[in-house]
Parts: C-alpha cells; structure tokens; sequence
C-alpha cells in the first residue's frame, strides 16, 4: 500500500515538474498577485481577465524574484480572458491538449504562482458538459468544472492532467465555483485578442423574449417559437433596419431563432459590417428584411 502512494506522489510531483515552468506570476491588481500561462516562447502570456484592475504598470514573475514588465495585449470580459506581451526571455510555453480524452473523475492539478514558486492543489473532473454561455455573454466551448481549492492567486493559472499536459486556464469569476477555460476556447479568443485586442461581436440592437408562434405557421416553419422584440435600441441596425416593437424574429440567413442564445450565436464576427436576411412576423404576416450587423462595443 505505501509503495502505491509513494507512486502516486511521485507521478503528482512530476505533473508539477512538467507544467510548472510555463505558469508565472501576474501583477495586475492592488491585492495579492494572480497566475498566468506561458502561451508562446516569445513572450505571450494568458491570464484571467478578472485579475488584471488596471492596463499598464503590468509585470509578470518568471520564478524566485524575477520580473519582467508585461503590455496587455487585449482582453475578453465575457470569457474572462486575457493576453500578455513581455520581452522576457527564456519562457517555457505550456503544452496545451484538448479535452477529448477528460472524463468526470480523472484526476488534475491546478497550478498557481502568485508568489515566488509553482502551488499545487489535486481534485477531480467533477462536471464536464458541452458549450455554455457566461453571465456576461461569451460563448465558452466546453463546461469544466473541478472540486480543486482555488486558492487566492490562482485564478489565470492551469489545470493540468496526469501526463503534465495544460487543459486550460482556471478562473473564479464565473459563479464562484472552480471552473476552466478549455483549451480551445483559449486559442480562439487570444487569436483574436492578437488580430483585433478585443473579441468582436456582432450587434443588433434589441431586447427579445421567446414567444409562442400561431399553430399555421408552426407547422409552416416547425419551429414553436420565434423572439418578440420588447425593445429597439434608437439608431441600432435593428432601428435602421426598420424593426419595431412587437416584430417577431423567426430566423436569421435561414437559421432559426428560438431562444436569446441561437440569436447570440448567431452575432459572430464574422457578421459585424454584413447585411444580413431577417425573416420577421407583424401583425400577422411574415416578411423578409434586410438588416446591416453592427459591432458591439
């Protein structure tokens, strides 16, 4: 028995040894200092956003009493992402994986450096699901959530598997339990926070809620519901676009519309500045109409 925890021990002890070097230490805030993720050797560096209360005056801690000055690169408050710049060199990127082979009950590590060495806490995969929404509207690939202690400074560090390999960025800013950012949500949003230092979105100008279609045109559409405009925004590509209260959104370039979230999906970035085709319900009638997609800013 001892020797199989002696085993275990040892394996935990070279998940840190593996995945240690790529977290650092992020100094962005008044309080204790958090974590972040070596994402490129040339000085790129992803963190939470919630951790970063200011812009500039950024330094990121490499081991021991090493720092470095860091330029924020841009960030994503919906996803509670953020990308880093630093001219230090000598980084250890992390080695990132994805989740297809996670299951609920496998074990991980969380790593934080809010101070001068690599923290460890063990859990498990307590909840894995499909994409989600945050309270702020990112659209996140993956739901992750862990029974590991985060503890103060660990938000913007890594979950780490057995073999060492970085799952994703640890965050605490999404309803308070232990949650991650996976892997793949990361890459896409520090790509465009890289091209564009923000995550565009596109912008209609509304406020919806689901609303029952009349039995002829459910069975026209074989969708039951469609979103009633409860409010326009004044000079929005909604107002624009010639939208009015009490219109009803039943599909938008052909893809329907049922709940607030497919309208969301639907706003990528790629839509921002196209027009696009809108089939509406008023006063009874469907229509057809074409509405030019802003940028949320």
């Amino acid at each position: 028995m001892a020797s199989v925890i002696e085993n275990m021990s040892n394996e935990l002890a070279k998940m840190v040894e593996l995945a240690g070097p790529a977290v650092v230490r992020v100094e962005g805030r008044r309080r204790m200092p958090a974590s972040g993720i070596v994402w490129s050797k040339d000085g790129l560096i992803v963190t939470a956003h919630h951790v970063l209360e200011r812009d500039d005056r950024l330094r990121v801690g490499v081991g021991g009493e090493e720092k470095a000055d860091a330029q924020l690169v841009g960030r994503d408050p919906s996803t509670d992402l953020a990308v880093l710049k630093t001219d230090q060199k000598g980084l250890v990127p992390a080695d990132w994986v994805e989740l297809e082979a996670l299951k609920v009950g496998h074990l991980v590590l969380a790593l934080g450096r809010p101070g001068r060495t690599v923290q460890a806490t063990l859990g498990i995969v307590s909840a894995l699901g499909k994409n989600w929404r945050t309270p702020a509207g990112g659209m996140v690939d993956r739901y992750l959530q862990t029974d590991v202690v985060m503890y103060p400074g660990f938000s913007g560090g890594a979950l780490v598997n057995v073999e060492g390999k970085v799952l994703g960025l640890n965050t605490s800013a999404h309803g308070g339990v232990s949650l991650t950012i996976p892997t793949s949500t990361v890459r896409r949003v520090a790509e465009a926070l890289l091209t564009d230092g923000k995550v565009r979105r596109g912008y209609l100008g509304v406020g919806v809620q689901p609303v029952r279609l009349p039995e002829a045109l459910l069975e026209e559409l074989g969708q039951e519901t469609g979103l009633i405009l409860v409010s326009v925004e004044p000079g929005s590509p909604a107002d624009k676009g010639g939208l009015t209260l009490g219109d009803t959104l039943l599909s938008l370039n052909g893809s329907p519309l049922r709940r607030l979230d497919e309208l969301l999906d639907l706003l990528s970035h790629e839509l921002v500045d196209r027009e696009v085709a809108l089939r509406i319900l008023r006063a009874g009638e469907t229509r057809e109409m074409k509405v030019t997609i802003g940028e949320r800013t």
